[in-house]
Parts: C-alpha cells; sequence; structure tokens
C-alpha cells in the first residue's frame, strides 16, 4: 500500500510540474524554481528535528508524523524537479539493505 501512495503522489507531483502556478501549490514551487523547494526541504527539516525533540519530551508522535510527511513530500517535490523520483531513492535504499552502515559508508568514501 506504501508504494501505491509513493506512486500516486509521484504521478500528481509530475503532472503539476506543466500546470499554471496558480492552479496548485506544487506547480507554484516548480515555477519558482530549485531555490525556494530546497528552501521549504530545509524549513521542513528544522520542524521535523524540533518536533522530535518535543516527541521525545511528551512521547506524543503525532506532530512528528506530520512534520515528517511534509518534509517527505517537499523531498519528492525536489526530486521531480530535478528529473528523478521516489523509486530511485527506493532502489539505492534496497541496494544498502543487505550492507552494515559501516560497510555502506566506506563503499561511498572510496569513489
Amino acid at each position: 500500500m506504501s508504494n501505491d501512495i509513493l506512486q500516486q503522489l509521484a504521478a500528481v507531483l509530475e503532472s503539476r510540474k506543466q500546470a499554471q502556478p496558480d492552479s496548485s501549490y506544487v506547480a507554484s514551487l516548480h515555477a519558482k524554481g530549485l531555490n525556494k523547494i530546497l528552501e521549504k526541504v530545509g524549513e521542513e527539516s528544522t520542524e521535523v528535528i524540533l518536533a522530535a525533540k518535543d516527541a521525545e519530551r511528551s512521547g506524543e508522535l503525532g506532530e512528528l508524523i506530520g512534520e515528517t510527511a511534509d518534509l517527505w513530500f517537499h523531498s519528492l517535490v525536489m526530486l521531480s524537479h530535478l528529473g528523478s523520483s521516489h523509486e530511485a531513492v527506493l532502489d539505492e535504499l534496497a541496494r544498502r539493505f543487505g550492507l552494515s552502515g559501516l560497510e555502506e559508508k566506506a563503499s561511498r568514501s572510496k569513489g
């Protein structure tokens, strides 16, 4: 089911790339360009960090889940803007799945 949601979202994001900026939020982000999209990714990253700190204190995860969804969404917009998608990220995660974290990190530093 999760991958179905990602597929549906990817299709919507792709369709909005060419839409009129006043017709959707995603179209407006694409029209404003990569810097605006990256600004949103940065804002959402900060909000995730703050929500995680709050969740640690309160034990309540609702805000953290919501902020993480916002971060993922804006990250998907960024990937779409650059001509990629969630599938490339999932492929990379799958590639790393059989490696320990230390092995994976070492493999990146050899390039």
